[in-house]
């Protein structure tokens, strides 16, 4: 697949989005310099969240309408919504601010007002948020403007994902396996899950929406072919936010771009050749050597012919046929053993 001309999947270095999210902090001068930091870290796009707190859910504290536990316990959906959202006017700015920079940039829609604001504002590709996987109607509604999808994965069953894939039929798609835990700790990440989702769903581009802490999970999911690798992405954790505690900060991003763009060129490809790196290497291997002054005429022994380095004599495993057989010429200490120094075996250096 590709985004805004960005050629995305094997061969091709990873696609590396920078998730705003909330962490703009209710601040557009804030939002504007994620941009900014988000083209300076490495990102080859900035992605957003479009919605409401009215689209996403209601003003309502009945059962189930307030968290318990996590980062965010104790709080409503409506109050926590309210606080994270992206207003809708900031888009053109954010838009504006990123095409400048020459930096992607598209969003999460969470219902089909958010869809057709992001239809003007020309985004160049959808993302669906693990949560909304299900939301059949809203994966339809998103492939119809025939731009490529973006789908995290995480809550869901193999089934769930098998019918999203269904429903967004024949546009580009990336499947980013993804753990919804904030954080979510190494050992939940079972990064082999990115493989068997680019083998499960032909033709589907397969990556990482990565909730850990830290750059290592993504290194690995680089490793194991991640193509796609999303992070939520702040100016400073301590500025706090609704999303900082598993968001990298400008510097960590960096380090992660380079480390995964260094782990995804040093995967290459099975090859046992000699590489160019290694073809100096190969004078210092062992082979043997005259370890010894042998006159013309004595036979060679271990006391004076051995495997050294470097490696300009025979190969090693030549010596249990050159022990015992006699120097043709005065042999000096330090020179490399040939067949040309050595006479043919006589009956008695056969027997000795």
């Amino acid at each position: 697949m590709s985004i805004a001309g960005r050629a995305i999947g094997p061969g091709h270095p990873p696609y590396l989005i920078a998730e705003m999210s909330g962490n703009h902090n209710g601040d557009l001068g804030r939002a504007l310099a994620l941009v900014d930091a988000a083209k300076e870290a490495g990102a080859d796009a900035v992605k957003l969240q479009t919605y409401t707190a009215d689209t996403i859910t209601i003003a309502h504290d009945g059962p189930g309408f307030r968290l318990e536990g996590g980062l965010w316990g104790g709080r409503t959906l409506h109050d926590l919504y309210r606080e994270a959202h992206t207003p809708w006017e900031w888009h053109v700015p954010l838009f504006e601010r990123a095409r400048a920079l020459g930096l992607t940039i598209f969003s999460s829609p969470f219902d089909e007002t958010a869809i057709e604001l992001l239809e003007e504002l020309d985004a160049p590709a959808f993302k669906i948020a693990s949560f909304e996987l299900i939301d059949l109607p809203l994966i339809r509604r998103a492939a119809r403007s025939g731009k490529p999808l973006i789908i995290s994965t995480g809550l869901a069953t193999l089934g769930e994902i098998e019918e999203a894939v269904a429903a967004a039929g024949d546009v580009p798609l990336a499947l980013l396996h993804c753990v919804s835990g904030y954080p979510t700790p190494p050992e939940d990440c079972n990064l082999r899950t990115i493989p068997h989702l680019a083998q499960t769903f032909a033709g589907v581009t397969a990556g990482l929406s990565d909730h850990s802490q830290g750059i290592a999970v993504p290194v690995a999911a680089a490793a194991m072919g991640a193509t796609i690798i999303e992070k939520h992405f702040t100016l400073s954790r301590a500025d706090g936010g609704v999303d900082s505690a598993f968001s990298l900060e400008p510097a960590e991003f960096k380090a992660m771009a380079d480390a995964v763009r260094t782990a995804t060129a040093a995967m290459g490809r099975v090859d046992y050749t000699v590489k160019p790196s290694e073809v100096g290497g190969r004078d210092y291997r062992r082979s043997l050597y005259v370890v010894a002054d042998v006159e013309a005429g004595e036979p060679l022994t271990a006391a004076n012919v051995r495997s050294i380095r470097p490696g300009f004599g025979m190969p090693p495993k030549h010596l249990p046929d050159v022990l015992g057989r006699r120097a043709v010429r005065r042999l000096n200490r330090g020179e490399p053993l040939s067949w040309d120094m050595l006479a043919p075996p006589t009956q008695e250096d056969r027997h000795g």
